[in-house]
């Protein structure tokens, strides 16, 4: 997972945008980012083995997570990663959750904030505080099917083709300009959940090398 993509390897239908290959991901400073996660975690380990690879020069300085069962929390105590719980239930309005993460970042000397799988909808405070340095991974090839039911609505919609696609956040929902994405064939036999095991592969695989480009992009 952490190993650098070798295009050999690729099948045609694994595109990956831009070629990894082509791309110079190495960073003279390390990266400090903040996490945020409402699930499983399973990108957040794929972004903290990178890191522990040392093919993703960066260090996560705080998960923070809102759901009190995520497992995330339990991956990230794994990587003696500091952990705080935000409710989203115990804030009345959204501006409100997104100015106690921004407190808790800026507490953390965090610089660059990573979504990964958080289900909760930013607001103009966190984009304001961090600009252009907040990235999303989505489960389909947007902007093509946006919103919480990517994976259903591909397979609702008969197309041959999804993916996932890692991007820089704005206001509207999985919006903002893509940095990086990979293809993934629908299957006959796909549910949503086999699909969406299959789309998680490749997010693992481009998630990491995607924050490396983004500062590369916006040093």
């Amino acid at each position: 997972m952490t190993d650098v993509v070798n295009q050999e390897t690729i099948e045609p239908w694994e595109l990956i945008s831009p070629p990894v290959e082509t791309v110079d991901l190495t960073l003279p400073q390390r990266l400090r980012l903040g996490v945020l996660a409402s699930g499983s975690g399973s990108n957040f380990a794929a972004i903290a083995q990178a890191i522990a690879a040392q093919t993703l020069n960066a260090q996560i300085q705080v998960l923070i997570y809102n759901n009190p069962q995520a497992k995330a929390a339990e991956r990230a105590t794994q990587y003696h990663v500091p952990t705080v719980l935000l409710n989203h239930r115990h804030y009345p309005h959204r501006e409100d959750l997104d100015g106690e993460i921004v407190k808790i970042f800026k507490a953390h000397n965090v610089e660059w904030v990573v979504m990964a799988g958080w289900m909760r909808i930013v607001t103009a405070v966190l984009l304001e505080a961090y600009g252009d340095r907040v990235l999303n991974i989505h489960p389909s090839l947007l902007p093509s099917f946006p919103g919480i039911h990517g994976v259903e609505q591909a397979l609702a919609a008969g197309v041959k083709i999804t993916g996932c696609t890692v991007h820089f956040a704005d206001l509207e929902v999985d919006s903002g300009p893509i940095i990086m994405q990979a293809a993934v064939p629908i299957l006959p036999t796909d549910t949503a959940e086999t699909l969406h095991a299959r789309i998680q592969i490749q997010e693992h695989r481009i998630y990491p090398q995607a924050i490396a480009l983004a500062a590369k992009l916006k040093p």
